[in-house]
């Protein structure tokens, strides 16, 4: 689906309190009698409490369903999407939301900016995406089981999504910083870089997949496997350095210049040179999985293979070295004072009952398979969703080519950039942002 926010300004006290109580109901209802409504909502006089649903259900946050039983209502994901942005607004996260920079196999990316014009990246889950597009048998999965909706299975991806990157982030690995969290949404910093899948040539591929492998291993070590370590989960950072290169083979000491000496001063004879380097950053961890779990080896290995899969096949680079293997990675966690991140995530809030229910829906649903190139393929079963079904459903939306060739890396012209590069956005952050302030 798309998020428009043109209508959150526009949401009265009373909306609010409406919109909210329909959330809270959903917990224990799939269609929130009106009454009920009416009560958790806390508004005196049924007028007020029609009025603001009737104007919630014109802007599609909340929706009748076919051939219900009796009159209710359900939160929509434009509802969902509707009350996180809010409570990000109240905590001052966020100010004004841009383009849809980005699309997943279950989540939607936007740019946005902070009150104080700081650039960000909105990610929304929508699980329940791929559901859509798949047997009926799997819809009817989550109809059976305790609180097993689409949307409360999106809010434990996001919550596993932040617990793991905040984990990680604190320990020395190259991700996102995570900023907020509320219910389906993630809240983190702009990364100027670009997906691997889309570059098509790099200066050193065994240097850069040795570094991958490297980034595999020290998850292993701190307890974590990534599920889903693919070229599509992989951003590709350019940093540039000068160095100094000199024509003669005397070195200088503390730069002094040959004819004065004096301090500070450039060799005639030395010239600054950039030097580019690749930085690999991880995203994307709702699939991230214990050394512990019981299916463990098969997760690493199938990160690993996808790894050498696609250097083989995009970089024509073959590693000489065999493995890394899962029983020689399992031997290491915990070396060298690693902490268990697994664990760590499960004492923060992140409880093995919701770890349970996740995993269980991505595997029945197909949602942790590896991701492929054709993510546009749409089946006739997927025209005939009926409106109620089709809430999470958005299209992938063509960004302009960008050029980025410094140090001999290659991008494909095609479907460059899921995410754009952060100084191109910091002109225009202000300017043509949707500025989502209801004040």
């Amino acid at each position: 689906m798309k998020l428009d926010t043109k209508a959150l300004r526009y949401l009265t006290a009373e909306d609010w309190r409406v919109l909210t109580a329909v959330e809270q109901g959903s917990k224990n209802h799939e269609v929130v009698p009106t009454p009920l409504i009416a009560s958790l909502s806390g508004l005196r006089g049924g007028s007020a409490v029609h009025k603001s649903i009737s104007n919630l259900a014109k802007v599609n946050l909340i929706a009748r369903l076919k051939n219900a039983k009796y009159d209710g209502y359900r939160l929509t994901y434009g509802g969902l999407d509707y009350l996180a942005l809010h409570t990000h607004l109240k905590h001052s996260v966020l100010f004004s939301l841009g383009n849809q920079i980005g699309v997943g196999k279950e989540s939607d990316i936007y740019v946005a900016a902070s009150p104080s014009g700081t650039t960000h990246v909105v990610k929304l889950h929508r699980l329940g995406r791929i559901s859509f597009r798949s047997v009926k048998a799997n819809r009817d999965y989550l109809r059976h089981r305790s609180g097993g909706s689409w949307m409360y299975m999106s809010r434990l991806a996001a919550l596993k999504e932040f617990t793991f990157m905040k984990a990680l982030r604190e320990n020395g690995f190259p991700v996102p910083e995570p900023i907020a969290h509320s219910r389906h949404t993630i809240v983190m910093s702009l990364i100027d870089a670009f997906p691997l899948r889309q570059i098509s040539e790099v200066p050193d591929p065994a240097g850069l997949y040795a570094e991958l492998i490297e980034m595999i291993l020290r998850l292993a070590k701190f307890g974590l496997i990534h599920g889903d370590f693919n070229e599509f989960n992989i951003l590709i950072k350019e940093e540039t350095k000068q160095s100094i290169s000199s024509e003669t083979s005397e070195s200088i000491p503390e730069s002094l210049n040959a004819t004065s000496g004096a301090p500070g001063t450039l060799n005639p004879n030395t010239n600054p040179s950039p030097t580019v380097t690749l930085t690999p950053i991880l995203i994307d961890f709702p699939q991230m999985v214990s050394m512990s779990h019981i299916d463990a080896a098969m997760y690493f290995d199938r990160d690993v293979n996808c790894i050498k899969t696609f250097f083989q096949r995009r970089f024509h680079f073959m590693s000489s070295t065999p493995g890394p293997f899962f029983e020689d990675a399992k031997k290491t966690v915990g070396r060298d004072n690693a902490k268990r991140l697994d664990v760590e995530a499960e004492a923060s809030g992140f409880s093995k009952k919701m770890s349970k229910d996740l995993e269980a829906y991505m595997k029945e649903v197909g949602a942790n398979a590896p991701e492929t190139e054709d993510k546009n393929t749409e089946s006739e079963d997927d025209k005939d969703i009926s409106s109620d079904e089709s809430e999470g459903h958005g299209e992938e939306l063509e960004l302009p080519v960008s050029n980025l060739n410094t140090a001999g890396t290659k991008f494909y012209d095609k479907d460059i950039a899921d995410l754009t590069k952060s100084d191109s956005l910091a002109d225009t952050s202000l300017q043509s942002l949707s500025v989502i302030n209801d004040t």
